[in-house]
């Protein structure tokens, strides 16, 4: 069983005034406006936090109870100040840019993010000319760690230079290239957010915590782009302390966003070196109008595939290549979250030339309560893990969440069709048989 809080504010009367008293600008990533679906939380306090934190935990317990091997999904934007997630998703992306940036100037513009490396000297040369840091002090970044020690830097080994070199005193530098003038990549964390990363960070473990002791996987769920990077960056980093023998955590990537497969693959390499498991939960997404919009007002590029068939063939190849981890090296799952049935027997057929037994459990399958049985029942009939998905909470805010799905499945009404004249059939031939009951 796998359950999502879809409500975890009961005290319905007061929810439309917390909204206006506590909706972020748009500017700053407002994730409400617009969205006609997926539950969003409403940043009142850090007790607030607390009490989403034991809905989870109740919402693990549960899981625990109706299965064996069950799921229980969290949001972390219930868990922490969505401010706070926007400012650190933003010191993320530029940190990012300013890498691929250089490797542009190094004629390595379009390349898959694993083959995009920057050599040291290089690399120190750049900064010490763009004024950022002199070749000394660039060289004592790689001081006690095991980077440059092949002669290069990838993306990987780049972000893992974030966390130190954004301590320092002084603050770290990168160009603007609109500009042309050196900005701070981060002031520094303010007091208040270095506590709201703590704070997020130990509710997580808590989560996890149970979720261990309960048997239970625990699935954090992708949100909004501008959200996104933060998100996963605190996943992954729980994903490092719970995912050592097997995977407890899952990481959540959306294939309609034009960056999934960069994400996935990186991510993937990343649990190679350092030893844990990649637990996956791959879906299309569900905030594709927002985004566009959003977008467009805010003047950046549109991080949405241009088309449906675009989504699906990315889709299909970061399943493709997660499914090839798991017949490689055994230390990666899968949960295909997907209402569509090329999908699933994309799968299926790959499984078959891989290798990869249902018995295995390292791929299962996904879909809503109520959506789809025709995929969840002989799926589970074959012998393969498959989970309905439980959003729960007061009516009008569950109905408006299911009925975005619907929109989101395209041709969703005629599988419906399809499944009424197969529930249809299967009654037909009890009734004649005399079996209507077994």
């Amino acid at each position: 069983l796998s359950s999502r809080t879809s409500a975890a504010e009961k005290e319905m009367g007061g929810a439309e005034k917390r909204e206006k008293q506590y909706r972020v600008h748009q500017g700053s990533g407002d994730h409400h406006a617009g969205v006609a679906g997926a539950h969003t939380y409403f940043y009142a306090d850090e007790a607030k936090c607390d009490q989403h934190m034991e809905t989870f935990l109740r919402c693990i317990d549960a899981s625990s109870g109706s299965s064996e091997d069950g799921f229980s999904a969290i949001k972390l934007t219930a868990l922490a100040r969505p401010q706070f997630l926007v400012r650190f998703s933003e010191v993320l992306v530029k940190w990012r840019r300013f890498f691929h940036q250089m490797a542009a100037e190094e004629g390595q513009a379009g390349r898959a993010v694993l083959d995009t490396k920057l050599e040291v000297e290089k690399l120190q040369e750049a900064l010490a000319k763009l004024g950022i840091a002199s070749k000394a002090e660039s060289q004592q970044w790689f001081t006690g760690q095991s980077l440059g020690t092949s002669g290069t830097v990838d993306l990987l080994d780049w972000n893992s230079l974030f966390d130190s070199r954004t301590k320092l005193s002084r603050p770290l530098l990168i160009p603007n290239r609109k500009t042309g003038q050196l900005e701070p990549l981060l002031l520094r964390f303010s007091e208040e957010e270095e506590l709201q990363m703590k704070r997020v960070l130990q509710r997580m473990d808590v989560l996890a915590r149970r979720a261990m002791e309960k048997g239970v996987r625990l699935m954090v769920d992708a949100e909004q782009s501008y959200f996104q990077p933060a998100i996963s960056r605190l996943t992954v980093e729980t994903q490092r302390r719970f995912n050592g023998s097997q995977p407890i955590i899952y990481n959540t990537y959306q294939c309609y966003l034009k960056e999934a497969y960069n994400n996935v693959t990186g991510d993937v390499e990343l649990s190679r070196r350092e030893g844990w498991h990649f637990g996956t939960k791959l879906v299309r997404g569900a905030y594709m109008e927002q985004e566009r919009e959003r977008a467009a007002q805010m003047g950046y590029e549109d991080p949405i595939n241009p088309t449906y068939e675009k989504t699906n063939e990315m889709y299909h190849r970061c399943l493709d290549y997660v499914l090839e981890e798991i017949k490689h090296s055994r230390k990666a799952s899968v949960m295909v979250a997907s209402h569509n049935e090329d999908t699933v027997k994309f799968t299926l057929r790959r499984m078959m030339e891989l290798g990869i037994h249902p018995s295995d459990k390292k791929v299962c399958f996904g879909q809503l309560l109520g959506m789809c049985d025709q995929i969840t029942f002989p799926l589970g009939q074959a012998g393969f893990p498959v989970y309905k998905y439980v959003p729960y909470g007061p009516v009008n805010e569950v109905l408006p969440y299911l009925s975005r799905r619907a929109q989101e499945n395209r041709g969703f009404m005629q599988r419906a069709n399809r499944e009424r004249d197969l529930l249809w059939k299967e009654v037909k031939r009890r009734l004649l048989t005399g079996n209507l009951f077994s």
